[in-house]
């Protein structure tokens, strides 16, 4: 049992003034877990005032010595690598395989790349008299998800210490022990204090909190739409610059030329990973119409190699989903869709034969969808794939880009320079060609209603930087 009864300010363990607390809830189980103390506005004033103060320090620290405190922190993190996986199998339910072989993975590897992005990144420019500095932007608000815990702490922690900034973390209500593990890899790292500062509590309260701080100079908030915009309608009254990685409905476009069997098949199955809790879920997948009962099919018969069922198991494939609340929420859009007509090929509402409790759903696949659907339209995030017809090529580009979202999209294609053409005219921050994996070293962030600002990688150092102009720097004497 977890008792998460104190946050982390200042470089010491604190308890809240007002301790109210939330149960934890372990999702394929829907047993109490632990326990986790619920912050105030009291507790962010007093992380922000650390924050602020090690501020003054850790703007000026050198290049080398940020350096050598992200590989204090990467060496920590490795020796804890393991126990990373347990706890994040345990908060949000992800399969033991997939928490060892992703998750925890991700978390160092932002750590590693902001480390190599930092060796040689230009924070000075020089253009005739005058030099353009880039200097860190000072205190920063974070805002994490239960969907991919770790890897949302880290893209947003190492670059604000990359860049010399110091930062309040609020993470996720739903999957904290991630959050936990990570403060006392931070601490066994021996991070300055005030750098680092973790507040834990509810969006209604501690992100209110944060978003509106006068003393907060930048908010990253990784979540859903509505919150996103919660988020910077609040922070509009400080002025504070808002980062956003939000919501997605992304369109995987199959060219007539491609292999159907190959890339219908791998391209469900990817649908079906991380019980469907990703952003960047290629969940629209089109096809041209006349294949709609090929990739039916296809798809169908993808799906039916998935294993839910205990995420301790290491045979099994799909977890829960991470709570109850979006538990309900995808079961009544699987259920809408069967309303609106959509056909049914694999899965649907309920939860697979076999499982009487748990936050469980079945993998579930949708023919003959139309753009005008519920399904089509609106973020499911759960293991529920679209097949949506096309007329021809311009058809499906347009289809794609129909949507509020903005944020990953896809093309498949036997063509490789066909496939080009296609990725360029799609209105998306990523556009996956033919299967490729993702790249730590690419800016990660989409367009539209998906947010604003970038994550990951170099372009990730420019949101925590502020740019100063010295006009007369290299004036002739």
């Amino acid at each position: 049992m977890h008792n998460l009864d104190k946050h982390y300010i200042n470089g010491e363990w604190v308890a809240s003034g007002a301790a109210s607390f939330r149960d934890l809830i372990n999702p394929a189980t829907e047993e109490k877990s632990g326990q986790m103390i619920l912050g105030t506005a009291a507790d962010v004033d007093a992380a922000v005032a650390a924050a602020k103060e090690a501020f003054v320090s850790f703007s000026q620290t050198t290049r080398e010595e940020r350096i050598d405190l992200l590989n204090r922190i990467i060496s920590e993190y490795k020796k804890r690598s393991a126990e990373m996986a347990s706890v994040i199998t345990e908060e949000m339910g992800a399969p033991t395989t997939w928490s060892t072989n992703a998750h925890a993975p991700s978390g160092i590897g932002h750590l590693i790349t902001a480390r190599k992005v930092l060796e040689n990144f230009d924070f000075e420019e020089d253009r005739g008299p005058t030099r353009i500095a880039k200097e860190p932007i000072g205190v920063v608000g974070m805002i994490t998800p239960w969907n991919w815990p770790i890897n949302q702490i880290t893209c947003k922690v190492a670059p604000a210490i990359a860049t010399g900034c110091t930062m309040v973390l609020k993470p996720s209500e739903i999957a904290p022990y991630s959050c936990q593990l990570f403060t006392e890899i931070m601490e066994a790292a021996d991070v300055p204090k005030g750098v680092y500062n973790v507040v834990y509590g509810e969006g209604a309260d501690v992100g209110e909190a944060m978003s509106g701080h006068p003393d907060i100079d930048m908010i990253s908030v990784t979540g859903s739409t509505r919150m996103g915009a919660a988020v910077q309608a609040n922070a509009a009254k400080t002025i504070k610059r808002v980062t956003q990685e939000l919501g997605g409905k992304s369109a995987n476009i199959v060219l007539d030329d491609a292999d159907f069997e190959k890339v219908v098949k791998r391209e469900a199955l990817k649908v079906m990973s991380n019980t469907g809790q990703t952003c960047t879920a290629l969940t629209r997948m089109l096809v041209p119409m006349d294949r709609m009962d090929e990739a039916a099919e296809i798809a169908a018969k993808a799906v039916e190699r998935v294993v839910v069922g205990d995420p301790q198991d290491t045979t099994t494939t799909m977890g829960p989903i991470s709570n109850e609340t979006q538990h309900g929420k995808v079961g009544a859009l699987i259920q809408k869709g069967i309303d609106e007509g959509a056909r049914l090929v694999a899965g649907g509402v309920g939860r697979p034969d076999g499982l009487e409790k748990g936050y469980f759903v079945k993998p579930t696949v949708f023919a003959n969808v139309t753009p005008d659907m519920t399904i089509a339209r609106e973020e499911i995030f759960g293991p529920v794939l679209s097949i949506i017809g096309y007329k021809d090529e311009d058809d499906a580009i347009r289809i794609a880009n129909d949507s509020l979202y903005g944020l990953s999209g896809a093309v498949q294609s036997g063509d490789p320079e066909r496939a080009k053409r296609v990725a360029s005219r799609m209105r998306t921050g990523m556009v996956y060609i033919n299967g490729a994996d993702g790249d730590l070293n690419a800016p990660f962030g989409g367009y539209k209603q998906s947010g604003n600002g970038r994550e990951w990688g170099a372009h990730a150092f420019n949101d925590f930087l502020e740019l100063k102009s010295v006009l007369g720097y290299n004036a002739a004497e």
